[in-house]
Parts: C-alpha cells; sequence; structure tokens
C-alpha cells in the first residue's frame, strides 16, 4: 500500500488508543451497590444503635472509603494509551521550521556522579534527531572540577566522530558505554565501512 506525500501530512502524529476493559466495569459496577447499600445501612441503623460513637466513626471510614474507591474507579473507567510518531514530524514541518532548543545538563560532584555517565549523558544528547543548527547544550558543573571541564574537552573532540556515526547509521542506542557492551559486535553481514566505523569508534 503506497501513501503518497499528501495523505503522509495529514497522518497525526500521536494516537489514543482506548483498552477494553468490560470485565473490569462489569466487576465494578457489582461491587458499587454493594458499598452503596452497606452506607445505607448505617444510616438507617444508626438509631437503633446503643454505641452511637463507634458507628458513626465506622460510618465515616466506610464512606471514605467509598468515596476513594469511587474516585480510583473513574482513574480506571477509561483506560488508554498514547502511541507517538516521531519520524512523522520531518513530514509535516521542514527543518528550518523546527523552534530552537536548549538542553541543560546539571553535575555537581564529580566522585558522586561520574564524570563517564555525566560525558555520555552529553554524548546521548548531541547524537539526537534534530537539526544541529537549532540545538544548544549546556552543562552545568557546581563543583567547577578540572576533571569534569577535561572530561567535557575530550567528549567534544569524540562528538565530532560519535555523532556523525549515529546519524549515518541510524544508532538508536547513542550513550557510547551502552552502545560497546560485551555482547554489541557487529555483525557479519553488516558491510566492511560500518565495520571499520564500529571499530573505529569504539578505539
Amino acid at each position: 500500500m503506497t501513501i503518497n506525500v499528501q495523505d503522509s501530512k495529514s497522518l497525526p502524529l500521536q494516537e489514543k488508543i482506548v483498552h477494553n476493559n468490560k470485565t473490569a466495569r462489569a466487576i465494578e459496577l457489582i461491587i458499587l451497590p454493594f458499598l452503596v447499600s452497606m452506607l445505607v445501612y448505617r444510616i438507617i441503623s444508626f438509631k437503633d444503635q446503643n454505641h452511637n460513637f463507634p458507628w458513626f466513626l465506622t460510618f465515616l471510614c466506610e464512606s471514605w472509603f467509598t468515596f476513594i474507591w469511587i474516585l480510583s474507579m473513574n482513574i480506571k473507567w477509561n483506560q488508554s494509551s498514547i502511541i507517538t510518531y516521531p519520524e512523522r514530524l520531518l513530514e509535516r514541518a521542514n527543518e528550518f521550521e523546527f523552534p530552537a532548543v536548549d538542553i541543560f545538563v546539571t553535575t555537581a560532584d564529580p566522585i558522586l556522579e561520574p564524570c563517564i555517565i555525566t560525558m555520555n549523558t552529553v554524548l546521548s544528547l548531541l547524537a539526537i534527531e534534530y537539526p544541529t543548527n537549532k540545538l544548544a547544550l549546556y552543562l552545568s558543573d557546581d563543583a567547577c572540577s578540572p576533571l569534569t571541564y577535561y572530561s567535557l574537552v575530550e567528549t567534544t573532540r569524540f562528538a565530532k566522530l560519535w555523532v556523525p556515526f549515529c546519524k549515518k547509521y541510524n544508532i538508536q542506542v547513542r550513550a557510547p558505554f551502552r552502545y560497546f557492551t560485551s555482547n554489541s559486535t557487529p555483525l557479519k553481514d553488516d558491510c566492511l565501512e560500518f565495520q571499520h566505523q564500529w571499530k573505529k569508534m569504539k578505539v
């Protein structure tokens, strides 16, 4: 089935899927009359009780429980999930229409927050699918650590190789320390260029 460009632009960027929970609704509709009848019984039988305070206290607790149960039932009554299609955004808008985005990465202690984690966060954010001229990333180091500074210097050098590599080969896991795991090795079916670039990135 082929979809022309005009039809692809009319496709939604997100879709709401309503889940079929008829069984759960039926159970809740059965429980609700029992809770209401229990409260009605407490009200009707209140005058016939010798111990009014415990009976009233029980009524308050059961009323609160019923109220909370009705609130939770309303939340679960119409269960749904949202599926987004970010790949359709480029079909509906040109890159020059994208707004400029500033991303702030904060760190406070190179010991408690190892630089390898912070720099991998920086690299993964730089490699996102967004126009590079509209993306700015700032690293805020409250500790003013020289270790973080020199790590950032080396990260900017590696980013000149890592970011084009991710975009060229559509790498989904864009944090290097996650991508280059022991199980992450180029397949034999991959082209020689990709294998060479993979080894170059890892070294």
